[in-house]
């Protein structure tokens, strides 16, 4: 599904025009990148955790020329899902 269809589906659920879908989706997400952006998780209800993790500067090889180099530290974003979402896709998977 992509952001046209997820939109659509949106407002047809719930009975809001397209526009208002639109605004609603994007205010959304800008909440949740603004949160992200601060450092905080970002939970929500049967879904899942996203949380931003740094992660250390480290040293690695190319294994090409075997020449060492510095990777710099540099901050991931990350999703855990809920227990509940996990159920849900263990079960469809499992009806294959």
């Amino acid at each position: 599904m992509n952001n046209k269809e997820f939109i659509s589906e949106l407002s047809r659920r719930l009975g809001y025009t397209v526009k208002d879908a639109t605004t609603v989706t994007d205010s959304l997400i800008a909440c949740i990148i603004q949160d992200l952006q601060e450092g905080k998780n970002v939970t929500i209800q049967n879904f899942g955790t996203f949380e931003v993790k740094k992660k250390m500067e480290r040293i690695s090889v190319n294994p090409l020329t075997k020449q060492r180099f510095l990777v710099p530290p540099k901050l991931n974003l990350c999703f855990k899902p809920n227990l509940t979402l996990k159920e849900k896709l263990k079960s469809n998977t499992s009806d294959d």
